[in-house]
């Protein structure tokens, strides 16, 4: 007997932080997801995010990623343009659920009026920037010494994607 999985992505609810808190401390635990070194409690991830763009992947009903949008600018010329993260469990890396979690959020991007999304992606995480790059995702460059991760330089490769339909 062959048992089905269900894939589903859906709007992020406060009550999934605990499930993407423990995805993200996945990530940053691999040591090429972000510069971050704690997990960051709801209330401060929640002020960091807009919460129109907020969405989680499920596997038979349990949180398997999460993305997001964050405002890159307060000021109105840059009301378009967005950076986002996306997070994948451990367990499910690699089965195409950060595709379509990608995809969902462009979409919910653009029909939210933005025209560009922007992420950082280090640069040992090839499969993040090959998700990005088969999504439309262009390199735009790469900052070199960015940052210090546990007392190390560290370059981030920014992408960016540009709206065929919002332009």
């Amino acid at each position: 007997m062959t048992t089905l999985t269900r894939m589903a992505i859906r709007e992020l609810r406060p009550e999934d932080w605990p499930a993407c808190a423990r995805i993200y401390e996945e990530g940053m635990l691999t040591g090429n997801a972000t510069f971050e070194t704690a997990v960051p409690s709801w209330e401060a991830w929640d002020a960091g995010h807009l919460s129109e763009h907020r969405l989680v992947v499920t596997l038979d009903g349990d949180v398997v990623g999460w993305a997001a949008l964050s405002a890159v600018s307060d000021r109105c010329c840059y009301a378009g343009v967005a950076e986002h993260s996306i997070y994948i469990a451990e367990r499910a890396r690699g089965l195409g659920f950060g595709r379509q979690l990608l995809a969902a959020l462009i979409a919910s991007s653009e029909a939210g009026g933005f025209w560009t999304l922007q992420s950082g992606v280090f640069p040992e995480n090839e499969a993040s920037i090959a998700l990005h790059t088969a999504l439309g995702f262009r390199v735009v460059g790469v900052r070199e010494r960015l940052g210090r991760a546990h007392g190390v330089w560290r370059d981030v490769v920014l992408l960016e994607r540009r709206s065929e339909t919002n332009v």
